[in-house]
């Protein structure tokens, strides 16, 4: 009777490692990149018309607002989305923001004016949440955590495409056509990227079904976490609740905020009201705020609280100065639509540059994520001077945008390690609460940094001078400093 040598014994190969060409994570990695380029290319659409609709509409008054919108409703739609994928799964929210972004998109193209324009905005907000933070615990639950710095990185990658085509597409269809033909092309492509999504989300759904209920999280730990990987069907829980109706009271507060800023700066008693919206939205937000985010996040606490914090750093400085690129390149030095959306084509190269460096093998290696932060603070905090020099005419548009590309690269390398970061350190149970928590405060952040920029905006229209740019990017590469200073809590 043959028996098996010891060379038989130890001849087992060792395991491929995992990619994202395995037949078990590429339907998703392609389905979630499709969304994120469509996503990407609203945002940059967006963004690339915006001066124009303001104007158009007779609105630029409440630029700041309809620039805020999606944030204000972003901040309650992370929190709900959050929860809702924790204990229903991530597909629901999902298909929710889907439908949603359709709706917000219809809803701009045939605003009649600069209000029901960032009625639309806010829509498209509630949107970004749901998919957002659905496809990231839908990662978390799909993909290996050797692949996930992968996949972020192929996120930023598909804004490339966007931030080539889109500035340019959307500028040529708002002088040939009009900006409101500019908003039909996503309702157009989002059949594809629903069709691409469908084994994916009916794979989790089959597991979500077949999961049962676990006890409700603890506060989130400081330690990586494991444990098991679907919580679809728990009951929402009493911090839950309070979590959401805090959030709601945030947004209220925003809107408030942001309203009020945008009504300063005008006459007689409708400044007045401004400022009392001012004052009302400062008193709903701070306390509102405090009571969703982790413990210890404004004090930048070590671990994830330090990270969602710093999250929050980062979208004031980078988002608020991209923001205005626009509408400063516009009104300073009298480009077009689509010349000046390169601004954005620049933010979307440099971005996905900066996180394919981040993504690999070596830097993840060899780079702690203490020091890959620290970098990409750096950059910010630099690349960010460029625009606000150039809207004094100090430096040509060319070597500003130049100087914008090296803030981009910043942001390249310090999201991906936030997000990977926080993957890592969150309880699986939690990781849609404190994914929420983290988009929240980013855009609570940029939000009120809108907010502010938007009152300045309204007092000096409809003729903006330079110097109301360059003080407000200064004030952005000042947080990026702040954020530089604190990126050693992140560890």
């Amino acid at each position: 009777m043959p028996t098996a040598t010891p060379d038989a014994i130890h001849t087992d190969t060792p395991a491929r490692p995992a990619s994202l060409l395995d037949r078990a994570h590429l339907p998703f990695a392609v389905g979630a990149v499709a969304l994120v380029t469509l996503g990407a290319f609203e945002n940059r659409a967006t963004m690339t018309v915006l001066p124009t609709v303001a104007r158009d509409l007779d609105g630029l008054w409440l630029f700041g607002a309809a620039s805020a919108a999606p944030l204000v409703s972003f901040v309650v739609a992370t929190v709900v989305a959050g929860a809702w994928a924790d204990h229903r799964g991530p597909v629901r929210p999902l298909q929710a923001g889907m439908l949603v972004f359709t709706a917000s998109q219809v809803a701009m193209a045939l605003a009649p004016g600069m209000a029901v324009f960032a009625v639309g905005r806010f829509g498209s907000g509630i949107a970004e949440a749901l998919m957002d933070v659905s496809l990231t615990v839908l990662l978390a639950r799909t993909m290996p955590e050797e692949l996930r710095a992968k996949v972020f990185a192929a996120f930023a990658a598909a804004w490339v495409l966007p931030s080539l085509v889109g500035p340019p597409i959307a500028g040529l269809l708002t002088e040939v056509l009009s900006w409101r033909s500019v908003f039909g092309l996503g309702v157009a492509l989002l059949p594809f990227a629903w069709f691409l999504l469908r084994p994916a989300m009916g794979a989790e759904d089959a597991v979500g079904d077949e999961g049962g209920a676990t006890e409700p999280s603890s506060e989130p730990s400081s330690e990586p976490a494991s444990g098991p990987t679907s919580e679809a069907g728990t009951p929402w829980t009493p911090r839950e609740h309070r979590a959401v109706r805090a959030a709601a009271l945030a947004a209220a507060g925003l809107a408030a905020l942001t309203a009020g800023g945008s009504l300063l700066g005008r006459s007689g008693p409708v400044e007045a009201l401004g400022l009392a919206l001012v004052l009302v939205g400062t008193a709903c937000t701070v306390p509102a705020v405090r009571t969703v985010l982790p413990a210890g996040t404004l004090r930048f606490a070590r671990g994830i609280p330090a990270l969602v914090a710093l999250r929050g750093l980062v979208a004031a400085a980078f988002g608020t100065a991209g923001s205005l690129l626009p509408l400063m390149l516009t009104t300073i030095h009298g480009l077009g639509p689509a010349a000046a959306g390169t601004s954005l084509t620049v933010t979307g190269l440099s971005w996905a540059a900066g996180s394919q460096l981040h993504g690999l093998d070596v830097v993840q290696r060899r780079v702690p994520a203490v020091r890959r932060l620290a970098v990409g603070f750096s950059l910010i905090t630099v690349g960010v001077l460029g625009p606000a020099l150039t809207s004094l005419d100090a430096l040509p548009v060319v070597i500003g945008l130049a100087l914008w590309g090296v803030a981009g690269l910043g942001m390249g390398i310090v999201s991906p390690t936030l997000s990977t970061q926080l993957l890592l350190f969150a309880p699986v149970r939690d990781q849609g609460r404190i994914t929420a928590a983290s988009s929240l405060t980013a855009s609570v952040a940029q939000a009120i940094g809108l907010a502010a920029a938007g009152a300045l905006i309204a007092w000096q229209a409809p003729d903006l001078p330079g110097w109301l740019f360059a003080t407000t990017m200064t004030a952005c590469a000042a947080v990026g400093a702040v954020g530089l200073a604190a990126a050693r809590r992140a560890g």
